[in-house]
């Protein structure tokens, strides 16, 4: 069908055209995990609980644990807005352990929704980053898009990209653009409202010195209640 095949181009253009640009830079493989389950309070108010393992360093080791939760409100079937908190332990091989406790607010929007079932989501986060081992403040902002596309009855394509900007200059941040993330997966149902999405992350760690791309296998398990 032309709609269905301009829409696998639309996922492909995404994925490929806004990857963070090459540089020479160290490589690292990645397997991260993650678990996410979104619990409808409420018609208009839920809450979000996610936990993400991050195994760095050829994925030898665990380096990074994320225990994030949100509490959103939807002002309408195309835009809710939440805040939360996440507890983030970051193990890198050399440098101390960091533990960091974090505080959001995001605005999410849908942009595009067919009647092929093609979606466009936005979602737009504000962070204030605190350490136990730092005394500053570290703000940050990222804006997520992500494109879902059918490939078939049960399937879909996932693609998204999200760029960090540091907005200030701290302990842990350079300042400017920081991380380029950039995702292409497929959607599996499991289950009625559950599905797990395997998939390829390269996450672009832009440094003072060398970057690091991370490739990155990628499964995350959605649930809704």
């Amino acid at each position: 069908m032309p709609f269905r095949k301009k829409s696998y181009s639309a996922a492909a253009l995404l994925a490929a055209s806004l990857a963070a640009p090459a540089h020479a830079n160290e490589d690292d493989f990645n397997i991260w995990l993650g678990q996410f389950a979104t619990i409808n309070a409420t018609d208009d108010i839920y809450v979000r609980v996610e936990a993400q393992e991050r195994f760095t360093n050829d994925a030898d080791r665990l380096g990074q644990l994320l225990l994030r939760s949100l509490v959103g409100y939807r002002i309408n079937k195309d835009m809710n807005i939440g805040a939360g908190y996440a507890y983030i332990l970051t193990d890198p091989v050399g440098p101390a352990q960091l533990n960091e406790h974090r505080f959001y607010q995001e605005l999410n929007v849908r942009l595009l929704s067919t009647e092929g079932g093609v979606t466009l989501d936005s979602r737009t986060r504000l962070e204030q980053r605190t350490f136990e081992e730092r005394e500053d403040t570290s703000w940050r902002l990222r804006n997520f898009v992500q494109l879902r596309v059918p490939i078939s009855d049960n399937n879909k394509i996932v693609a998204y990209t999200e760029p960090f900007i540091d907005l200030n200059e701290t302990g842990v941040q350079r300042g400017g653009l920081s991380i380029w993330r950039n995702f292409v997966g497929v959607s599996i149902p499991l289950a009625n409202n559950i599905e797990v999405v395997p998939g390829y992350l390269n996450q672009h760690v832009l440094r003072d010195g060398q970057d690091r791309s991370d490739h990155t296998a990628n499964v995350n398990l959605f649930m809704t209640f």
